[in-house]
């Protein structure tokens, strides 16, 4: 039997499903439902009893199936149908049709509305970034790591495994060093924090750095203190480098001094030398009062949140006021004990060596209020106070132990270099083994010439040091690369608008990093909307070929302070090829010469100004000429006031002091005879284009085109500005 007469005759069948196999594994469900509900008449009580497998084996049901997609009905009931029709559907909705003709009108109604755009949620910038430092440990977690980084587990355990760690959770403690690595991975800046928990902490000796104006007597109070003269040496008679060294006081105790120079160019260098100390001595003269670098000085010691120490020098000269410094201090915000304060004042006199005790025993009994204590124990923490590059031994840095003990033979990494500590030299240049809190070296063995300010770290093996050093450089590089895009989309942004500016190159070499750092910074500030200073490199040690090479490339001239003049064949070749070699030792030299030659380089501005003033005194007219020659001219009799008149500039009529016509100058006669220029004093006879209405008593101005170069002016202080 068909399966188009069942439907047909309505015979009821019971559902069934049927499950076919298909490829892969897979089986297809097709389902037959109820074809009718109700049962048909007794007339069906013959047809015998229906077999549905024997029904698809003799029907063409089954080459159906093979052929035809399966499909699955489904029946509702006529309320849920109603109910269905009534409702209307989620979305967009369909137009009525109101006119069923070939023609329907157009529906004319308000424009659809759209939804304002919304720019996808900003995602973590590399400068945002770049300013973000978080504090690691020894021991840190990834999940403490992700929590102050604020990035996925997953992530910093991909970064983690990358490195060459294994990682079984996220609870794992990790070292220190993997730790940077990971921040430095992510972007991030980091600040080591250790902790004391199971070492010695032992008393320490105080790290005191003296500070103050340019000429105060900073360095000869200090060659009072431990007997010596190495003010004497000094190039120019300033300090130009930051020192460190220890002195034995009378009363036995053991101080570790910092000397800072007082030039305004060497502002980096006190702001580290704040940063490492503990006290700072604050140096004001006598017979000069606060100035400049004092109030700086102030400012960096209270940004470092150390206290001051006042010393009052040059108390024995007759100008001496005392007192006076008292009450300028005073009125700067620092709370002097004299005023109901606690910063001490001591009065002393470097040269008649006097108050030198009262000094000592101000700084011990500061230091004992600060109860200072560090550990001796563990992995030494160090900070690079200068850098220098010696012929013979390469890379030296003078450092500070603050905690730990830094000994010869580890593998340290500092700032983006790395090395293995070859030789530990103490201040008075002997070898020794080890270096304790408090106490400044010199160590040697490095790659790389560092950074002055940078932190020593001590790792455990080779390996780890030049991992550290090589995600120390990427991140340098990556955030030296930001900066340098940021400052050109700074500097181009102006220039649209205003006139452009002169590139000067320059190539700078010093004898130590700090210095390098300090003339770098001068001459950034001598930048002019007219000329620029572009630092294209910068190098420790004296001038070389390859200087000459690159400043020949670029067109740079060559700095060079405080280093020897280089050899004769790299002068020779600078020579030829045109490049201009600077060498200095004093700062005030060395920016007044850069100064002089920015100011002849810089293309100056044009500007009008006033070359001679006449007055009328009186009107002639001439009348009757040719119709050749033109209409009637007259001409205003003048005396020159001031300067002079040229017939070939711009002339200006002033009348009560206001501005009536500007033009040019027709004709200029003296004594009935054409010429071209009048000085002060003389009577002439002068005719203007189109204008012939003179007063007796108007001023000619005689107006004429300048170039105003930049001057350059440096302060007392040593602050140096390129003013336009």
């Amino acid at each position: 039997m068909a399966l188009r007469e069942i439907i047909k005759k309505g015979i009821r069948v019971p559902s069934v499903s049927i499950s076919t196999p298909l490829k892969h594994g897979r089986s297809s469900s097709f389902a037959i439902t109820e074809i009718a509900r109700k049962p048909i008449s007794t007339s069906a009580k013959n047809i015998p009893e229906f077999s549905f497998s024997s029904f698809l084996q003799g029907s063409h049901c089954r080459r159906v199936l093979a052929k035809e997609p399966l499909i699955r009905w489904f029946h509702a009931s006529p309320e849920l149908l109603a109910r269905r029709r009534n409702e209307e559907p989620i979305g967009l909705k369909t137009a009525k049709r109101e006119n069923k003709g070939k023609f329907r009108k157009r529906e004319i109604g308000t424009p659809p509305v759209e939804a304002p755009y919304m720019p996808p949620k900003p995602k973590k910038t590399t400068k945002s970034l770049q300013d973000k430092t978080i504090d690691i440990f020894e021991g840190m977690t990834i999940v403490e790591l992700a929590k102050h980084a604020g990035e996925p587990i997953t992530t910093l355990q991909d970064i983690v495994v990358n490195v060459g760690e294994k990682v079984t959770s996220e609870f794992d403690p990790l070292s220190i060093d993997v730790a940077e690595l990971v921040a430095m991975e992510i972007g991030l800046n980091v600040r080591r924090v250790h902790s004391n928990e199971g070492t010695d902490i032992v008393p320490r000796a105080p790290v005191i750095t003296v500070m103050g104006h340019v000429d105060h007597g900073k360095t000869s109070l200090l060659d009072a203190l431990r007997q010596t003269s190495v003010a004497a040496k000094e190039a120019g008679g300033i300090t130009q480098h930051l020192g460190a060294f220890v002195v034995s006081m009378s009363s036995g105790a053991s101080i570790t001094f910092l000397d800072t120079p007082g030039h305004a160019a060497f502002s980096a260098m006190r702001a580290r030398g704040a940063a490492v100390t503990d006290i700072v001595v604050l140096v004001v003269a006598a017979d000069d009062g606060v100035m400049p670098q004092t109030l700086e000085a102030m400012s960096h010691a209270k940004e470092a949140n150390v206290p001051i120490v006042v010393a009052i020098n040059k108390c024995d000269k007759p100008a001496a006021d005392p007192e006076r410094v008292k009450t300028q201090l005073g009125a700067e915000g620092l709370e002097l004990e004299d005023l109901g304060g606690n910063v001490q004042v001591v009065e002393v006199s470097a040269v008649k060596k006097t108050g030198l005790d009262d000094l000592e025993t101000a700084l011990l009994i500061q230091a004992e209020m600060m109860d200072l204590k560090a550990r001796i124990d563990g992995p030494a923490q160090a900070y690079v106070v200068e850098a220098r590059l010696d012929k013979g031994r390469g890379p030296l840095a003078t450092a500070i132990v603050k905690a730990g003990t830094l000994v010869c033979g580890q593998h340290v990494v500092v700032g983006s270099q790395w090395g293995r500590i070859r030789a530990i030299r103490d201040g008075m240049g002997k070898l020794t083994e080890q270096a304790r809190p408090a106490m400044p070296v010199e160590i040697e063995g490095l790659k790389g010439l560092p950074m002055a300010g940078d932190d020593i770290v001590v790792v455990d093996s080779e390996e780890r040091a030049r991992m550290l050093s090589s995600g120390r450089k990427r991140k340098f590089d990556k955030d030296r690369l930001i900066k340098i895009n940021e400052e050109r989309i700074e500097t181009l942004e102006p220039a649209e608008e205003g006139p452009k500016r002169i590139e000067m190159p320059v190539i700078v070499k010093a004898d130590v990093q700090g210095t390098v750092q300090a003339v770098t910074d001068a001459l950034k500030t001598m930048n002019s909307p007219q000329l620029f200073v572009n630092v294209v490199h910068v190098g420790v040690g004296s001038v070389s070929q390859s200087d000459v090479d690159l400043a020949l490339a670029c067109g740079a001239c060559i700095i060079g302070f405080n280093v020897k003049c280089p050899p004769s064949s790299v002068s020779t070749a600078a020579t030829h090829a045109g490049i201009k070699i600077l060498i200095h030792r004093v700062i005030y030299h060395l920016l007044e010469d850069i100064g002089n030659m920015i100011v002849d380089k810089a293309p100056g501005t044009c500007e009008t100004q006033v070359a001679g003033e006449a007055e009328v005194l009186s009107i002639f007219e001439l009348k009757g000429r040719s119709k050749a020659k033109g209409d009637d001219v007259k001409i205003a009799g003048c005396r020159v006031m001031d300067g002079c008149v040229t017939k070939s500039s711009t002339v200006r009529l002033l009348r009560s002091g206001e501005v009536v016509f500007e033009g040019c100058c027709l004709s200029l006669k003296r004594e009935k005879q054409d010429v071209e220029k009048v000085g002060k004093g003389n009577e002439c006879g002068l005719v203007i284009r189109d204008w012939d209405d003179f007063q007796i008593g108007d001023i000619i101005q005689c107006m004429e085109q300048v170039i105003r170069k930049p001057k350059f002016i440096s302060s007392e202080s040593g602050a140096v500005r390129i003013e336009c």
